[in-house]
C-alpha cells in the first residue's frame, strides 16, 4: 500500500480513535493515539467512556466491519465468554414502538448475520488489544489535547499540542493528519474558532434522555434470551432492556425521554417497567445479584455537526465518530456508525490523501443521513418529542409502523426488518415491491389491532 505521510496523531482511545488508527496505519509509517485516562488491560469500565457503565448491544454491521479489520475477533470474544446469536431471533426479545419480535425458528439462512454480546469494557478491550499490537501504534495515556498547531495561513493542521497529567509543561505532536475521536464533547469548534475558521453548522433534537443502569449477575438458564428490549413507544417515552454478557453478567438499563427522571436506585428500577416489561425478565432480575452501584447518565439531544456543509476547512484534520454524530443511544447506532466510518476513510486514503477531509466529510454524510433518519423519525414518532415532523416523515412512520405490526407474526419480516436495524441492509429493501406485498398480506389476514402496549410473558419454550 501507498504510504500518504510520516505521522498521524488520533485524539482519543475511545471505538472509534482506535478504528481510525487500525485504518491509518495502513498508509502512515508511524501513528499515536493521545488519550486523557490511563489505559490497562482490564476490561474495566473507564472515566471517559461514562456509557461504558451502562449497556450496549454491537450491531451486526458493527460485528462484520471488525472481524474485516481484525481477523478472528468474533472467535476472540467467544472465547471470552461473550454469547453469539445470528439475526435468526431465536433467543431475542424486541418491542419497538409498542409492537413486541419475539419469535421461535430453527433455521439459520446462510448469510445470517452474527450478533456478539460483549460488556462494552470487555469489547473497548479485545479492541485496544489488537491495534496495540501493531507495531506502528504507540498509545499515548494519560495526556489532554489543549490545542491544534497550524501552518501561518492556518490553511493546514500541522499537529496537536498535549500535556501530561504527571504536570510538564505543553509540548507539540506534529503530524500530518490529526484524526478528532474525542466524542461528544470534542473541542475541534473551538480550536477551529481559534484558527479563524467558523463552527460547524448543527442539526439537533432534543430528546432529553436520562437512564440508569445496573451490573447483575443471574445464573445461566434463568432467562432463555440473550437480549430483552422494550424500546419508547407513543404514549410511553420509556425503555426497559437487559443484555446477556459474558460470566454470566447482565447489564440492566432502564430509562426516560422527554424530561422524565430515570429511577434514582435499585427499588425504583425494579418497579419501572411495570405494565410494559417481561415478567419472567422482571422476576429474574429480582432475584438477581447486584455487582454494583446504580449509574447515571443524561444524553440531551441527537446531534450532529455539519462538516460537510463547511465552506473552509484546514487540510490535515478529520473529525470522526460521535465528535461529528452523536445519536440518542436507545438505538445502539455510535459504535457501528464509526466502524462505518473507519471503512470510509479507508476508502477515501486509498485515493491519497489531497482534499482527503472534505472527501470523508461528505462520503460520511451519506451514510449519516440513513443513521440520522432513523434515529430522528424514530424519536419523532413520539408524540411527547417536540420536533418538525414533515409529511414525508409521517408517511414513512406510518409504513414502518405498518412493517412492524407484520413483524410480530412473520419472522420473516421480522428478520429483515433486523437487518435494517442492524445497519445491515439499507432501508430501501423494507420498501422492494415484494416485501410491501408481504408485508401488506400478513397485515389483512390479522385482526385489528388491540390496545397497544401490553406486557408479553414468554416462557422457556417460547423463546429458547
Amino acid at each position: 500500500m501507498a504510504v500518504l505521510g510520516e505521522h498521524a496523531v488520533v485524539l482519543g482511545a475511545s471505538m472509534g480513535g482506535l478504528l481510525a488508527a487500525r485504518v491509518l496505519s495502513e498508509r502512515y509509517h508511524r501513528v499515536t493515539i493521545v488519550e486523557r485516562d490511563e489505559l490497562n488491560d482490564e476490561p474495566v469500565p473507564r472515566r471517559g467512556v461514562p456509557q461504558g457503565r451502562h449497556g450496549h448491544v454491537l450491531l451486526a454491521r458493527g460485528a462484520q466491519i471488525l472481524e474485516e479489520l481484525f481477523p478472528g475477533f468474533g472467535d476472540e470474544l467467544v472465547r471470552d465468554g461473550a454469547a453469539t446469536l445470528s439475526t435468526e431471533m431465536t433467543r431475542m426479545q424486541v418491542a419497538i414502538a409498542g409492537h413486541v419480535l419475539a419469535h421461535h425458528t430453527d433455521a439459520e439462512s446462510p448469510d445470517a448475520a452474527r450478533l456478539y454480546f460483549p460488556s462494552r469494557p470487555l469489547l473497548e478491550r479485545n479492541v485496544r488489544r489488537r491495534v496495540r499490537a501493531i507495531d506502528t501504534v504507540t498509545v499515548l495515556d494519560g495526556h489532554d489535547v489543549v490545542g491544534l498547531t497550524c501552518c501561518p495561513d492556518a490553511g493546514r493542521v500541522t499537529g496537536a499540542t498535549i500535556v501530561s497529567h504527571g504536570g510538564e509543561d505543553p509540548r507539540v505532536t506534529e503530524a500530518d493528519l490529526v484524526v478528532d475521536a474525542t466524542g461528544r464533547g470534542s473541542r475541534t469548534p473551538t480550536f477551529l474558532r481559534e484558527m479563524g475558521y467558523s463552527s460547524p453548522p448543527t442539526d439537533e433534537l432534543v430528546v432529553k434522555l436520562a437512564y440508569a443502569s445496573q451490573l447483575l449477575q443471574i445464573p445461566a438458564g434463568a432467562l432463555p434470551e440473550q437480549m430483552i428490549g422494550y424500546f419508547p413507544a407513543p404514549g410511553r417515552p420509556r425503555a426497559w432492556t437487559i443484555v446477556g454478557h459474558e460470566n454470566d453478567t447482565w447489564m440492566m438499563t432502564v430509562g426516560s425521554m422527554c424530561g422524565q427522571d430515570a429511577p434514582a436506585n435499585r427499588a425504583e428500577m425494579l418497579t419501572f417497567g411495570a405494565g410494559f416489561a417481561p415478567p419472567h425478565a422482571v422476576a429474574a432480575v429480582r432475584a438477581a445479584t447486584p455487582l454494583g452501584e446504580v449509574e447515571h447518565y443524561r444524553v440531551p439531544s441527537n446531534r450532529w455537526r455539519r462538516y460537510d456543509k463547511m465552506k473552509r476547512f484546514p487540510q490535515g484534520l478529520l473529525v470522526f465518530g460521535d465528535a461529528i454524530c452523536s445519536f440518542n443511544p436507545v438505538y445502539g447506532q455510535g459504535m457501528t456508525m464509526a466502524a462505518i466510518e473507519s471503512t470510509i476513510l479507508r476508502e477515501c486514503l486509498r485515493r491519497g490523501d489531497r482534499d482527503v477531509s472534505r472527501r470523508f466529510f461528505q462520503a460520511s454524510a451519506r451514510r449519516l443521513r440513513v443513521a440520522w433518519q432513523t434515529a430522528v423519525g424514530s424519536d419523532l414518532s413520539l408524540p411527547e418529542v417536540a420536533g418538525p415532523r414533515p409529511l414525508s416523515m409521517r408517511l414513512s412512520n406510518a409504513y414502518l409502523d405498518w412493517v412492524m405490526r407484520a413483524a410480530e407474526t412473520d419472522v420473516d419480516i421480522a428478520v429483515q426488518l433486523l437487518r435494517v436495524t442492524g445497519m445491515m441492509d439499507s432501508p430501501i429493501q423494507l420498501l422492494r415491491p415484494d416485501f410491501a406485498a408481504r408485508v401488506a398480506r400478513v397485515n389483512l389476514r390479522r385482526p385489528a389491532p388491540t390496545a397497544a402496549l401490553q406486557p408479553v410473558a414468554a416462557s422457556a419454550g417460547e423463546n429458547a
